[in-house]
């Protein structure tokens, strides 16, 4: 809902006051009213782009050319209700009124499809040195090489941000500076970052046993070279639902054998398949995790896969989730280029 005294005009102001009207709400509409205040109508951009092919100028007043039976919701509309009406009209803007006809705010449709934002923490771990990929990473952290316009560490919090998560933790160690110097405490990006600098490395987990806060809602736990599409709210109302201490994503890996596989019963011969495909579940670095698990790490070098052992030997619940979208892990040269010619054709830029 946005505020509206700075978009209300008059039926008989100007098309040129109309449009610094637009300029200082920010948004292409105005409300047209009367003296009373009761919504008359509203004037788009179009609108008085129309007018001014038309034959107007200017100084011409907006009488003739403001729409004048909008869609309009009351107050005690839901939130649902006025969106499908907006969905329906196929319009951004629905104005607001009481049982006066007075008009009282604005609802904006691109407003109401932002996610929420949620207080579940991101913890990245950017701290490895990324040695199959030198001399790239000879003076840059793996994290921060560059793929399209921006690092791989920005890509990954921008998609977390796209579902409305916006607490973050960066685990680092090599080159911590380049990484802190980048994105100093999130704010520039809309985000708020807080930073785990390790003194000696501390694998896939063990720096979570040096979070500060001590958490209440799950909290997800990503590599910080990872590219993916993944829909991390999805995996989020998974985790829940399923009641689970732990979920790791995983993704379906093909694994080609170049011979004829023979299978056998002692030594009879059953059957040959030639060159068989088996298909394996591999772990996709992306994990959810209850603040209890935290408990269970060790202040030291600490990878993710002992956590879930613990956790599986302790009969904890532990569940996966399936990744079908688009994945990549940049691990080598080969997998960097991959990630520059796909780039474009997987990825919104626009952020």
């Amino acid at each position: 809902m946005k505020n509206i005294e700075n978009i209300k005009i008059f039926e008989t102001s100007t098309l040129n006051n109309a449009l610094k009207k637009m300029s200082d709400g920010a948004i292409k509409i105005v409300l047209v009213i009367n003296r009373e205040d009761k919504l008359l109508g509203t004037l788009s951009d179009g609108d008085i782009r129309r007018g001014l092919l038309n034959g107007m100028d200017l100084n011409s007043t907006i009488e003739s050319i403001f729409f004048k039976k909008p869609a309009t919701a009351k107050i005690s509309d839901s939130k649902e209700e006025i969106l499908k009406l907006a969905i329906s009209r196929g319009i951004d803007q629905i104005p607001i009124i009481d049982e006066n006809g007075k008009v009282q705010s604005i609802y904006l449709l691109h407003e109401f499809l932002k996610p929420k934002k949620k207080k579940n923490k991101v913890v990245l771990m950017a701290g490895g040195m990324g040695t199959r990929l030198m001399p790239l990473t000879e003076n840059t952290p793996k994290p921060m090489l560059k793929v399209g316009n921006k690092p791989i560490l920005h890509i990954i919090v921008n998609k977390f941000k796209e579902c409305g998560y916006t607490n973050f933790v960066m685990c680092l160690n090599y080159k911590s500076k380049v990484i802190q110097d980048y994105f100093g405490d999130g704010k520039k990006f809309g985000v708020k970052i807080e930073y785990i600098v390790e003194e000696q490395r501390m694998g896939t987990a063990g720096a979570l046993s040096l979070l500060n806060d001590k958490l209440k809602e799950p909290f997800f736990v990503m590599n910080g070279d990872l590219l993916t599409n993944l829909d991390f709210e999805k995996m989020l109302d998974f985790h829940i639902k399923c009641e689970s201490k732990a979920t790791m994503c995983v993704r379906g890996y093909n694994i080609e054998v170049p011979y004829g596989e023979v299978k056998l019963e002692n030594e009879k011969l059953l059957s040959i398949v030639e060159k068989p495909v088996h298909k394996i579940f591999v772990n996709a670095g992306i994990y959810i995790l209850e603040p209890e698990c935290i408990d269970l790490i060790p202040r030291q070098f600490y990878d993710m896969t002992l956590l879930f052992k613990k956790l599986i030997l302790n009969k904890k619940k532990t569940i996966s989730f399936p990744l079908g979208e688009y994945w990549l892990d940049i691990g080598m040269s080969k997998d960097y280029e991959k990630a520059k010619s796909e780039y474009n054709s997987i990825f919104d830029d626009s952020n």
